[in-house]
């Protein structure tokens, strides 16, 4: 197999060895080429899983594993009720052994670690790349240094320290910290793991569309939430070998999401030049990445895809990851939340009821910090009582139609009493958010003015819990 890194812009070709990520002439991206296999010499022998594709990978020859891989492709029939799709997919890579994506190049990369005599490798990262090489480094006798922004979610910070990992604080985002991972691993000559300046990463992630061909016929849509610019790119690449191979005879179009306060690749897009994010703002820390190393990457598969780009609110992201957890079982961080947030949005541009999507879920929102201290906020509300739930419930339902007693109880799901409904309604009408009337022999309710102005500032709270 001949393989080189080849640059992007110029096309100036490089050996493969030693590792790097940018052009010596232009300075552009380079990206791991190799001549695929012949498609009748092509054999996936094991399980399904990330090792299943290593004919299509670079070679290795030592092999670290946890079992990386495999992750299912989750028909969200709910969901796609709920958002008005008739066929939606989550790729849950929340099953990986550390709860992400970046478990698959974690694996490859500690292997190729070993392969070339390593045994530091040196990581920047915010949160979900650390934690699993942190796992990978410790299954293999290795010594893992990450270096991490002030900025990052305790929930990953957690699974490095639990891993043993060397933790270094450096910079506010990880821009910073990339910056400095970049220069410690010329200082010391260890192995450079960070995602972004390692090309072999994007070569580990592409198994996530080889999984996804075989779990499913092709996809119409693939969404896949952006930061540095990487992920996107690996997964494009994937489709297209996939076709090349002849495994499909078609390929997605591609969709990157941003959240508003931070959307440098989304700007290049729009005004055709590199950008990059003043003053980075977002919940989504996993997305936090106010200058995109791997930009040109993720416009290159947007591109080439005729795909797009959009982004989505905070307050967006937190109503999409609750959702698809109450409606799907899939709890998500709010980085993979972004991709879910975006599906109403795709429905109003571009993309049809009909076609079949998949949505990325990189990682587990028990990861995410921001979300938690949410959720513990709402159950501390709960304090407030089950009563305002209740009442909330009610000037809801209100709030679209008039109704009765009988047919209250019905629509809350009755779980109480008819007696408790009533007491809930005069109690409503006692502070005049609710009024009631007389038709048709039963007694009626109607939400006031007063009424529609409590529920609005209900459901304001909630957004901020």
């Amino acid at each position: 197999m001949t393989s080189t890194l080849k640059c992007i812009h110029c096309g100036t070709e490089f050996p493969v060895y030693p590792l790097r990520s940018n052009c010596e002439k232009c300075g552009g991206t380079l990206e791991f080429t190799s001549d695929l296999p012949e498609k009748r010499k092509l054999v996936f022998s094991e399980k399904l899983g990330f090792w299943r594709y290593r004919q299509v990978l670079p070679p290795v020859n030592h092999v670290v594993s946890l079992g990386e891989g495999g992750t299912p492709l989750h028909k969200a029939e709910r969901l796609a009720k709920a958002v008005g799709y008739k066929e939606l997919y989550l790729k849950d890579e929340t099953r990986n052994p550390t709860n992400s994506y970046r478990d698959r190049a974690a694996a490859f990369l500690t292997s190729n670690a070993i392969d070339q005599g390593f045994g530091t490798l040196v990581c920047a990262s915010n949160g979900n790349m650390g934690a699993s090489l942190a796992a990978y480094t410790a299954k293999a006798s290795l010594i893992c240094h990450v270096l991490v922004p002030k900025i990052v979610d305790v929930g990953k910070l957690a699974q490095m320290i639990a891993y043993d990992a060397v933790i270094e604080e450096s910079g506010n985002i990880v821009d910073d910290t990339i910056r400095k991972a970049a220069n410690l691993a010329k200082e010391t000559g260890w192995y450079q793991a960070t995602a972004e300046l390692n090309p072999l990463v994007v070569e580990a992630q592409k198994t996530i569309s080889y999984e996804i061909n075989e779990q499913s016929t092709t996809a119409d849509w693939v969404i896949v939430p952006m930061g540095s610019g990487g992920t996107i790119y690996s997964l494009w690449k994937g489709f297209k070998e996939l076709k090349q191979l002849g495994l499909t005879n078609s390929l997605p179009r591609m969709v990157g999401v941003q959240a508003e306060g931070c959307a440098p690749i989304v700007s290049q897009l729009k005004e055709n030049v590199h950008s990059k994010s003043c003053n980075p703002s977002t919940h989504a820390l996993a997305i936090l990445v106010g200058e995109p190393l791997q930009s040109d990457l993720a416009v290159k598969a947007i591109h080439e895809s005729n795909g797009l780009a959009l982004t989505v609110s905070d307050s967006e992201i937190l109503a999409s990851e609750l959702l698809v957890a109450k409606l799907e079982g899939v709890f998500a961080e709010p980085a993979s939340s972004a991709a879910v947030a975006a599906l109403r949005k795709l429905k109003e541009e571009q993309v049809s009821s009909d076609e079949r999507v998949v949505c990325l879920i990189t990682g587990s929102g028990l990861k995410a910090t921001d979300v938690l201290q949410a959720l513990n906020k709402k159950q501390k509300a709960a304090g407030l009582g089950l009563a305002v739930s209740t009442k909330q419930k009610i000037l809801k339902i209100l709030s679209e139609k008039d109704s009765y007693g009988y047919d209250l109880w019905k629509q809350l799901g009755q779980v109480m009493t008819r007696a408790a409904v009533y007491q809930h309604l005069n109690e409503l009408a006692n502070r005049g958010l609710v009024v009631g009337y007389e038709a048709d022999g039963k007694r009626f309710f109607r939400i006031t003015e007063r009424g529609r102005k409590v529920l609005a500032a209900f459901d304001e709270i909630q957004l901020l819990m």
